[in-house]
């Protein structure tokens, strides 16, 4: 079943994200990573097996210090557990983690392997990722319209959350088919599969409806739009 976890606010996220992850053991994983804005560079830390693992690693090689971060439990059903396998996926540019399988990503990632895009896991969450930054970049449009016509595209299941470098106080999530759950906080969010790791932060939760795309900012309003952008 996976598990994502998210945190935009003025702690560590690292912590944070952790936490909510080990809350969300019980959906079933078989590897586990977080990216996190440490000082305006996303920064990645993943690895095959269990959450204890990904701690482990973060002691050795140290953990992202930053108050913005994602977070995510696979499962896999794309690709072998491995490390590379493992979410987050992504770029220093653009950085998602995923939930749920995307049915026509074959398709997808051979029109951007045509346009010179190259993959580096056997996922379909790549294939995602690698589409909403085709999006951006070649529509010279904001990250969320760029989800926003990427997903247009997509046949599947899907909960996502994702990080933009051009965006560090910003996390922006969408689902179809897979649930997710945004918790409210004092000048604090919170977004988790289900509301097991945000409870003990906030009572205030949003669940989001199918279609629907949320954008997480820190300082602001929680904003719920639909794939039309329409509030």
């Amino acid at each position: 079943m996976c598990g994502i976890a998210g945190y935009v606010g003025d702690r560590e996220s690292a912590d944070v994200l952790v936490d909510a992850l080990s809350k969300l053991e019980y959906r079933g994983y078989d590897s586990a990573g977080i990216a996190v804005f440490d000082h305006g560079n996303i920064k990645v830390k993943k690895c095959k097996g269990r959450l204890a693992n990904l701690v482990e690693k973060m002691d050795e090689e140290g953990k992202p210090q930053g108050h913005v971060g994602i977070g995510h439990t696979r499962w896999a059903t794309h690709g072998e557990p491995s490390d590379i396998n493992s979410h987050p996926h992504g770029n220093k540019r653009v950085t998602i983690v995923h939930n749920g399988i995307i049915e026509n990503y074959a398709t997808l990632k051979e029109k951007l392997q045509k346009k010179g895009f190259i993959f580096k896991s056997s996922t379909d969450t790549e294939v995602l990722v690698q589409l909403i930054e085709y999006m951006k970049v070649t529509n010279q449009v904001s990250l969320l319209t760029a989800v926003q016509l990427a997903l247009g595209e997509v046949i599947g299941a899907y909960a996502i959350a994702i990080l933009d470098k051009e965006h560090p106080d910003e996390i922006i999530a969408a689902r179809k088919s897979s649930p997710l759950v945004v918790g409210i906080g004092a000048d604090e969010f919170f977004l988790a599969s289900d509301a097991t790791p945000i409870v003990e932060y906030t009572d205030k939760v949003v669940y989001l409806e199918d279609g629907e795309i949320a954008v997480i900012n820190r300082g602001k309003e929680l904003k719920v739009v639909d794939l039309s952008n329409v509030e």
